[in-house]
């Protein structure tokens, strides 16, 4: 159990953490610091074999999880035009979560939802 003199030892740093983030001089660095991150966190992909090969999946046991068959899963990863549900499909096999294409628009990224192209919808 804590003494009395360790529970007074004990501060929150709630307020300051609050200080210094709103302090113009560490606000652009931690604005700076956040783009960084994120810019960072980003992986691109050339195709989607990459994906594929950074879930650690052979075409095999893609197409196992896909319910099709190793060369299928060939055609999908050569094919420049794809429809947006075989890509969703594809992405959810591969362990992507939240699948979605993003787009630049007038500097606004604008991000679209590939779980709302259902398979059972009619165009």
């Amino acid at each position: 159990m804590m003494s009395d003199t360790a529970r007074t030892r004990f501060r929150r740093a709630n307020g300051r953490i609050d200080e210094l983030v709103n302090d113009p001089l560490i606000a652009e660095d931690v604005a700076r610091y956040g783009a960084e991150r994120e810019h960072t966190n980003r992986v691109y992909a050339r195709g989607l074999a990459e994906i594929r090969k950074a879930s650690n999946l052979t075409q095999q046991q893609l197409a196992v999880l896909l319910e099709t068959d190793q060369g299928t899963v060939s055609r999908i990863e050569r094919r420049d035009d794809l429809l947006l549900s075989t890509l969703r499909d594809y992405l959810e096999a591969a362990g992507a979560h939240h699948p979605r294409i993003v787009v630049e628009k007038d500097g606004v990224e604008i991000a679209l939802d590939l779980n709302t192209f259902d398979r059972g919808m009619s165009t």
